[in-house]
């Protein structure tokens, strides 16, 4: 029953969004801004409490088959994509925007914005929790822990955790094998 009102919803915001293949879908409740500018790619799975929000000349690009859990917050003034495969977990937050806050005299609200793309290759895991801050470039089959945040550039095959995020392992591509880094 859920899945056939998810699927209307899909059909429904289809209206408003740049693109959505099929059979991707939405739960709501959901809070969007600038959908016109959001592209799904095909069986993309949204659910409830997400927050999709485009500013200015931000878009949001989302691969194929990419699952999204609840509460899920994705803001973007820029370039933002999210590449095929990858899960995302509850109460993650992606954006490419952060407040400039140079000049004391004004409030953090009245000094604008600054925009850096962010990506996120494919086939990663996103654990629960995580905050990916703007300018981050995640590269392919990575993982990132539970309650980390995310700035910075991130190779292919690598496992990131903490705050500031650091790798601490990486797939060897030599041995087939998961390899710790020391921290």
């Amino acid at each position: 029953m859920f899945k056939l009102k998810w699927f209307l919803s899909g059909l429904i915001l289809k209206l408003f969004c740049k693109k959505i293949g099929f059979p991707s879908y939405f739960s709501f409740p959901i809070f969007f801004k600038g959908l016109n500018k959001v592209s799904l790619g095909k069986k993309v799975r949204i659910f409830p409490g997400s927050r999709i929000e485009t500013h200015g000349r931000g878009t949001i690009n989302i691969g194929d088959n990419v699952g999204i859990a609840q509460n899920f917050h994705i803001t973007s003034g820029g370039k933002l994509e999210i590449g095929s495969g990858t899960t995302i977990a509850a109460n993650v937050i992606i954006t490419n925007i952060d407040h400039d806050y140079k000049d004391i005299n004004k409030t953090l609200l009245d000094q604008g914005c600054k925009i850096t793309d962010t990506e996120i290759g494919s086939n990663c895991f996103i654990g629960a929790g995580v905050i990916i801050q703007a300018g981050t470039k995640l590269g392919n089959h990575c993982t990132v822990g539970a309650n980390s945040v995310v700035k910075g550039n991130f190779p292919d095959f690598c496992v990131v955790v903490g705050s500031p995020a650091k790798i601490v392992k990486i797939y060897d591509l030599d041995i087939n094998e998961w390899v710790s880094v020391s921290r």
